[in-house]
């Protein structure tokens, strides 16, 4: 398996197991944020629970974000390296195209700063814009 691949796990103190350095280079390989299903097409023969497990693992340890597009499926994607999903500072702006259904991270793009009430606690926070992306544009 690829060093870098386990210098990243290892870097989050992630145990680089054989499936997730296979889930891991599926995600680095991809341009387009996954869902569990996703993968589980992807690994036939892998159990269900073990992927998302991994899945769990990999957002528990920054090593990739959750992302909810509205679609009610929930889907994956790495994060940038560095990235400690803070929301004043690494959230980014997600686009989900409404024709081909795939979610593209925006990393370019950072959440915009919302004041809220000194009593409350941010969370989470994302943003995502819907539309027809490039491919589906033309």
């Amino acid at each position: 398996m690829n060093i870098e691949l386990e210098r990243i796990l290892e870097n989050r103190n992630v145990k680089p197991t054989a499936m997730r350095l296979l889930v891991l280079q599926l995600l680095k390989n991809k341009s387009v944020a996954v869902s569990l299903t996703d993968l589980e097409d992807h690994f036939v023969k892998s159990d269900r629970t073990t992927l998302y497990r991994t899945l769990i693992t990999f957002v528990k340890n920054h090593i990739a974000h959750k992302i909810d597009d509205g679609t009610g499926v929930t889907k994956y994607a790495l994060c940038e390296e560095g990235c400690h999903c803070a929301i004043e500072t690494d959230l980014h702006v997600h686009f989900h195209c409404n024709s081909c259904n795939e979610t593209i991270c925006m990393p370019n793009n950072k959440i915009p700063h919302v004041d809220i009430p000194n009593d409350f606690t941010a969370v989470e926070a994302s943003l995502v814009v819907k539309g027809v992306c490039n491919k589906c544009n033309t």
